[in-house]
């Protein structure tokens, strides 16, 4: 089929998507909860790349999660990013990602914007890290 990538959580367990922010409390069972990522201070800490992709996204009258699909999708042609959800307008505006056009321009604001921003917390709990291999 020629993929060679599939990425894994490619919005980032939902921080990519705009939703979610320093001031967001999850649910005592949502998995996010063990997760370094998903602490107030490494998400204010990470905001940064989230206001990235926004920026971006209302320049191309799109959402910060198709633009951060649309981003993987522009990196080589057999990357493909396979986005979880479980509601009908989010594989809708996922889709979106696929007719989204970024140029190069557009790319390297990205890289540059990126290069610049050091991403706070692990990705996942040390003992998981351990368990998996990841």
């Amino acid at each position: 089929m020629g993929i060679g990538l599939v990425p894994y959580s490619p919005l980032g367990k939902g921080f990519l998507t705009g939703k979610i922010d320093a001031a967001t409390t999850f649910d005592s069972t949502d998995f996010r909860t063990t997760l370094p990522r998903f602490t107030p201070e490494a998400m204010k800490a990470n905001q940064a790349l989230v206001d990235l992709l926004g920026s971006i996204a209302a320049d191309k009258k799109a959402t910060p999660a198709q633009i951060a699909l649309a981003w993987l999708l522009a990196q080589k042609p057999w990357i493909v990013p396979i986005p979880g959800t479980t509601k009908l307008e989010r594989l809708d505006e996922n889709i979106g990602a696929v007719g989204i056009e970024l140029t190069s321009d557009d790319l390297s604001k990205i890289e540059i914007a990126a290069a610049q921003i050091v991403v706070q917390g692990e990705r996942c709990p040390e003992k998981l890290e351990q368990l998996t291999g990841r």
